[in-house]
């Protein structure tokens, strides 16, 4: 199994009547920056382990696991006492009092909670991966004074949406809320953890057995059925009912102050996911309205860099963030 290099702490934050999970690397002070590095969808903050692992430099990190995700608890689900391994968690059907359906404004909102935590009045470096790098990006133009530099890793946002398309919308999120209530959009639970780290391996080709091992043991754990639940609200599943809308993203993209710097993966996985409806060539247009950005590109790596080439990326991001020191 992998063995980290540097060591990660568990800390709690209360925020927002939810009892966030964060993992912490490295010790405030001595000039350091916080960096902040916020996962994707159906991830977890341990992701990150292999890139803070592979910095040149030390680090004051801090990394959250979202709301539904990880050790942090379900939306509005009563606070469990915590167990070794934090608050119970539902990989079915929503729990009674849990939220079923999550929104992007309320990540915004938890990340400026996180920050006045960690952070204060100093701004910071900010790194986000896919739904993260989106909820990054966003963010960055609401609050840009607390932003000292960014790094979106493929948060690529979505398709351009058209209001003819609202009513159709609407009614498959109501259908989908449903289906979560009846159970039917439930997560895969597996007999044990080397079973989740086949899955992991088996989404991502380039993902090495050591790591997927590693990786199992905080993407997922065993429950009281003797099963490895994946720790994620099944509730992530539903689609957002509202559309989502390219001109608010460039009026976003237009109020960041900071520099950004863009990377992709040398694997389209635009290409991949939307079949020519959202291309790469859209999303650097859109990139455009940014005041100050960059493009960087990850060689042989997949939608998963920073699992991929933790390296490569490691030395990217020292890189851009030696050009916007404290």
């Amino acid at each position: 199994m992998y063995q980290p290099k540097r060591i990660a702490r568990s800390e709690f934050v209360p925020i927002r009547n939810l009892r966030y999970h964060v993992r912490v690397w490295g010790e405030p002070g001595g000039g350091r920056v916080p960096l902040v590095m916020v996962h994707g969808w159906m991830d977890v903050a341990a992701s990150y382990q292999f890139v803070v692992d592979a910095f040149a430099h030390d680090h004051y990190v801090i990394a959250p696991d979202w709301r539904g995700y990880g050790l942090t608890a379900l939306a509005g689900a009563p606070q469990e006492a915590e167990g070794p391994l934090g608050g119970q968690r539902s990989s079915g059907a929503t729990s009674m009092g849990a939220a079923d359906n999550y929104w992007f404004p309320d990540y915004l909102a938890d990340l400026d909670f996180l920050l006045d935590h960690y952070a204060g009045d100093t701004p910071v470096h900010l790194v986000g991966h896919s739904m993260g790098g989106n909820i990054a990006m966003m963010y960055s133009g609401v609050r840009p004074q607390r932003i000292r530099s960014l790094v979106n890793l493929e948060g690529f946002g979505m398709p351009a949406s058209l209001p003819s398309q609202a009513p159709r919308r609407y009614e498959k999120w109501i259908d989908q809320l449903k289906s979560l209530h009846r159970g039917e959009l439930a997560l895969k639970s597996y007999d044990s953890a080397d079973g989740v780290a086949q899955r992991l391996m088996k989404t991502n080709k380039r993902l090495t057995e050591d790591k997927a091992r590693w990786l199992a043991q905080h993407w997922a754990r065993q429950e009281a059925d003797g099963k490895w639940h994946i720790l994620g609200d099944a509730a992530h599943k539903v689609i957002n009912a509202n559309l989502f809308r390219v001109d608010e993203s460039l009026e976003l993209y237009r109020g960041i102050r900071a520099p950004v710097l863009a990377v992709e993966a040398s694997d389209d996985s635009l290409g991949q996911w939307w079949q020519g409806k959202y291309t790469l060539a859209e999303y650097h247009e859109r990139l455009k309205a940014v005041p100050d950005v960059r493009l960087g590109c990850i060689a042989d790596a997949g939608h998963m860099l920073h699992h991929d080439q933790p390296q490569a990326l490691a030395a990217m991001v020292e890189d851009f963030l030696a050009a916007n020191p404290a």
